[in-house]
């Protein structure tokens, strides 16, 4: 099958399953959402006190890191005697795929803050909370939001997997076409999802620009 023919394949698909494909990305979105809020929720406070208590930060990153090797599959899978299927087994196992890079960020982000920046907070009377709040969280986030950012294209394109477990989402699409030998299908699942992705890294960047202080912009 040529380009052509596959490019006008995909146009009939979206055309004729418009409503399916509006549906499945809708699904996907919130599962993204909610995932990557909490996989935020858990790793930027733990990232923190494991700056403060580095003696575990091997470990609880080590232990994080486990779970990134587990296959996606397996982790639905293992999930599934435990919290049934639906959409709790699959925003459990896309939160934990978030956990690593925003964790392993936020700690070397801050543990890397130049001593010198934290000295003269001190020198200035701010508390450690000042400190952390107006000294190191701003100067490490770049590398705190490239965690992020990579942690939301990983949860998109795991989100895929969500459908075996009857979660929704473009997965629903993709895994239809392919039992059909439908390429159009296909495309319009995973199309659909690539775009997601390279909107979320577009509107992280833009936010990162504006939440962060001028005297620390390039």
């Amino acid at each position: 099958m040529d380009s052509n023919n596959l490019f006008n394949m995909f146009i009939e698909t979206v055309k004729g399953r418009w409503p399916d494909i509006l549906k499945a990305l809708s699904q996907h979105l919130q599962l993204t959402l909610i995932s990557l809020g909490l996989a935020i929720l858990i790793s930027v406070p733990l990232g923190i006190f494991l700056t403060r208590h580095k003696r575990f930060a091997d470990t609880v990153i080590g232990i994080t890191a486990v779970f990134q090797t587990i296959p996606s599959l397996a982790l639905l899978g293992f999930l599934i005697p435990f919290l049934g299927i639906g959409t709790t087994p699959a925003i459990v196992a896309l939160t934990i795929y978030g956990l690593l890079p925003i964790l392993r960020n936020t700690y070397t982000g801050i543990v890397g803050v130049d001593s010198a920046q934290i000295e003269a907070g001190k020198g200035m009377g701010m508390t450690s909370l000042q400190i952390l709040f107006m000294v190191e969280i701003p100067s490490a986030l770049n590398i705190i939001m490239a965690g992020i950012r990579t942690a939301t294209v990983l949860i998109i394109g795991v989100t895929t997997l969500a459908s075996l477990v009857g979660a929704g989402g473009l997965g629903d699409l993709i895994f239809r076409g392919i039992s059909s030998v439908n390429s159009g299908l296909i495309l319009a699942g995973a199309v659909p999802a690539a775009l997601l992705a390279i909107l979320f890294e577009n509107i992280l960047k833009w936010f990162e620009k504006i939440v962060t202080p001028k005297g620390l912009k390039q």
